[in-house]
């Protein structure tokens, strides 16, 4: 899953940052309201972080600007603004849910996770390829009908490679998932998770396309 952290605070988004990392989740972090709409045009993200007192560019017009666009993206609105009139106004302008500042980074999670559920219910929330049953609210496999224990890192390749079956995807796509702009990446990430999952559904079942990237063949 990638994130995009919209925060000016140093502290306040080092240390949001370090903690959706440390729960494998792909972040970007943009520190000035008028740099959103460029982050957003250039990557499909899964949910943004935004909060309301931005330079440039107030974390309310982006809120707006945002849902202008006919964008559906999940918003979870993070601020030191705590009074119900701020929460009323951020919620009626689009945002999915309101956290008020100082917060424990557990609860941010789980706020995180219930958004991203609701998201997936909204479109597709199991994917099927044969035996293999991929359920993307809970993110649990079964292989067979039998759980498949998977990180959340593999987890994200497999969606990945599963979202087109038969499709090539390049490392470049795959690495897109598992890192944010300024994560160090090292060159064997991307097989290693490959390697990982191909020990737990079969060494044939991620195809090797060499020089381009990695396919799961589409589902007889």
């Amino acid at each position: 899953m990638r994130l995009l952290l919209v925060e000016d605070d140093p502290m306040i988004g080092e240390s949001i940052e370090e903690g959706l990392r440390g729960e494998s989740y792909a972040v970007d972090w943009v520190r000035n309201g008028r740099e959103v709409e460029l982050a957003l045009a250039g990557v499909a993200y899964d949910l943004m972080l935004l909060d309301l007192g931005l330079p440039g560019k107030q974390g309310m017009e982006v809120l707006r600007a945002t849902r202008a666009r006919g964008d559906d993206l999940p918003v979870l609105i993070i601020t030191a603004r705590d009074g119900t009139p701020a929460r009323v106004e951020g919620l009626d302008a689009g945002a999915d849910d309101y956290l008020v500042k100082p917060f424990d980074l557990d609860e941010l999670l789980a706020r995180i996770r219930a958004l991203l559920r609701r998201r997936v219910s909204r479109t597709r929330s199991i994917i099927e390829h044969g035996s293999l049953r991929l359920d993307l609210a809970s993110h649990e496999a079964t292989l067979a009908g039998q759980p498949v224990k998977l990180s959340a890192r593999e987890f994200s390749v497999l969606r990945a490679l599963l979202d087109n079956p038969g499709s090539v995807v390049s490392k470049a796509q795959l690495e897109e998932k598992l890192y944010g702009w300024n994560a160090e990446v090292e060159s064997n990430t991307v097989d290693v998770y490959v390697h990982h999952l191909r020990k737990k559904f079969g060494s044939d079942f991620i195809k090797n396309v060499r020089g381009v990237g990695y396919k799961i063949a589409a589902a007889p």
